[in-house]
């Protein structure tokens, strides 16, 4: 079975967007090394595979930053959480 991924470029920003809503800068964990950049260009692939992609952008429309935590079914959410952890 051949899976599709979506639009690099609109993953990048969906990753980036909900990081931030959480409160993380996914720029500043890697200056800080708690995120490898291979473990970021990670999370953006699983983006682009995820299935929820339409549930994910309306999610993201309602939220204010801080959300304790990612959207449901993310598949991002495990690491994300322990980045927010970190802090």
């Amino acid at each position: 079975m051949i899976r599709h991924l979506g639009d690099p470029a609109r993953h990048f920003f969906m990753t980036r967007s909900v990081a931030r809503v959480m409160g993380l800068s996914l720029s500043d964990e890697m200056n800080e090394g708690r995120l490898a950049p291979e473990a970021y260009a990670g999370m953006v692939t699983c983006c682009r595979g995820c299935a929820l992609v339409e549930a994910c952008q309306e999610w993201l429309s309602r939220q204010v930053p801080g959300s304790a935590s990612a959207p449901p079914g993310c598949c991002n959410a495990a690491l994300l959480t322990e980045l927010k952890k970190m802090h």
